[in-house]
């Protein structure tokens, strides 16, 4: 029986992604904002990190599609990566391996045991003769996976051409040379590794396997949800209080002012780290009085994950807090706000049509900043044993576990090494992103900078 499941985390992610479609289908008609987001996307790094939060997106959002198979539970990721999830070793293997990483004693054919690296039960099974196969064997499918990849990257380019000239599809147009050059480079690359994933991890452990067997590429692509729903739902959760706390402060000043500034002062007052740890605690204690509200390990750990994404949104509104209200008390005294007034125009209508997007550049450009301080934030408090659930795949937990694998003889430096590649990309591509987001809607830099420029 099949049964679809949908978890708190995943409600919470994918509602977020539908308000950014709904804000995106609401651009697609205001010409300023469209022209804005076009220049956006038409310089050369934010066109490329873009794709690449896309791909990071896309692969999360499979992860947040659940269903319940006779009794197991599994995402569409789960489904199209199954050689990857089910091709678990007994313990340590490096990249492209076809032996164990360590020595183990092996029972002999004349029972005499001896000391040797065991055979893999799944990476390289297909070569009978690995040490002499296996070069020929990768180098032939991986110029299958180039040849996968750029029929990949042929469909893309006709999806791109039958969308030209649409009203939404217009903001993804390049506008110069050097964008068209570096966007089309950077989605060949994301063509070509899916085309060489595709091709060669049903056949070998393309980042090794970990201490319990599981396949590295596996844990870093199910990392990314952790790291996506902890950026992106705690954004979401941050974005209200502090537009709500902010923009009156800064138009009304008074009694109103002195009780936000109180508000965000003791807020900030606050160690972050110790109230995440207390409130880990705290719901640790509570999840075990309650434990029969929890049949599985899943859900658990995903109540844990929530609970980490709100207590990260309720002490992150502070900063843009008081940015917006900084930038609202210089807006307050502007020409058209004093006009609006003057016209006796309702305070709330002030708000929200004059003052509201006038700091929508400053909500954006902060929001998509603090999100890549967030997603470093899960690794920086798993590692300290009070972020998500040890049970969870997260970056964090990766790097937790490397502490030992750095440590052994030899080296076990693949997992530390997946997991960096892994924030990096995510990190990288959102402030990339963040930088063309702030020459694009700054006021200040509007003008200044130009897409044939940059």
């Amino acid at each position: 029986m099949v049964k679809p499941v949908l978890l708190p985390t995943d409600v919470a992610f994918l509602s977020s992604l539908l308000l950014v479609g709904l804000y995106f289908w609401a651009v697609r008609r205001d010409l300023l904002m469209r022209e804005r987001w076009r220049t956006v996307l038409a310089t050369p790094t934010g066109g490329a990190a873009a794709l690449i939060l896309c791909l990071y997106v896309a692969v999360a959002g499979l992860d947040c599609l659940r269903v319940e198979i006779n009794g197991e539970t599994k995402s569409l990721l789960d489904y199209l990566v199954s050689p990857l999830r089910e091709h678990v070793e007994t313990t340590y293997s490096a990249p492209f391996a076809a032996y164990g990483y360590a020595r183990e004693v092996i029972p002999g054919a004349s029972g005499a045991a001896r000391q040797d690296y065991p055979r893999l039960r799944y990476g390289a099974r297909h070569l009978a003769q690995p040490s002499r196969q296996m070069h020929a064997d990768v180098l032939r499918r991986g110029m299958a996976g180039a040849g996968l990849g750029l029929l990949f990257l042929g469909g893309l380019l006709a999806l791109v051409n039958r969308l030209r000239g649409r009203p939404l599809a217009g903001m993804f147009t390049p506008l110069t040379e050097s964008t068209w050059r570096l966007q089309w480079l950077t989605a060949a690359s994301i063509c070509l590794a899916l085309g060489w994933v595709i091709c060669l991890a049903p056949y070998y452990h393309v980042l090794g396997t970990d201490k319990v067997g599981n396949d590295v590429l596996y844990l870093t692509l199910k990392s990314i949800r952790t790291g996506l729903v902890l950026g992106v739902v705690s954004s979401f959760i941050t974005l209200p209080l502090a537009v709500i706390f902010g923009i009156p402060a800064g138009y009304f000043g008074g009694w109103i002012d002195d009780l936000v500034q109180y508000l965000y002062t003791t807020f900030s007052s606050v160690p972050g780290v110790l109230l995440i740890a207390s409130a880990a605690l705290s719901l640790d204690l509570l999840l075990q009085q309650h434990a029969s509200a929890f049949p599985s390990l899943l859900a658990r750990a995903d109540m844990k994950l929530l609970a980490l994404c709100l207590v990260l949104g309720l002490t992150g509104w502070t900063g843009l807090c008081r940015l917006l209200r900084a930038d609202v008390m210089k807006l307050r005294v502007a020409e058209f706000v004093t006009a609006a007034r003057a016209l006796g125009t309702p305070p709330l209508k002030i708000l929200l049509q004059h003052l509201l997007p006038n700091t929508f550049h400053l909500i954006l450009i902060t929001t998509v900043l603090d999100f890549s301080g967030l997603v470093l934030a899960e690794a920086v408090l798993t590692y300290v044993d009070i972020g998500v659930d040890p049970s969870m795949e997260s970056w964090g937990n990766m790097i937790n576990g490397a502490r030992l694998e750095l440590a052994r003889e030899p080296a076990v430096w693949w997992s530390l090494l997946a997991a960096f590649c892994g924030m990096l990309g995510l990190v990288l591509a959102a402030n990339l992103f963040a930088d063309a987001m702030r020459d694009a809607f700054d006021p200040k830099l509007r003008g200044a900078t130009s897409p044939s420029s940059s």
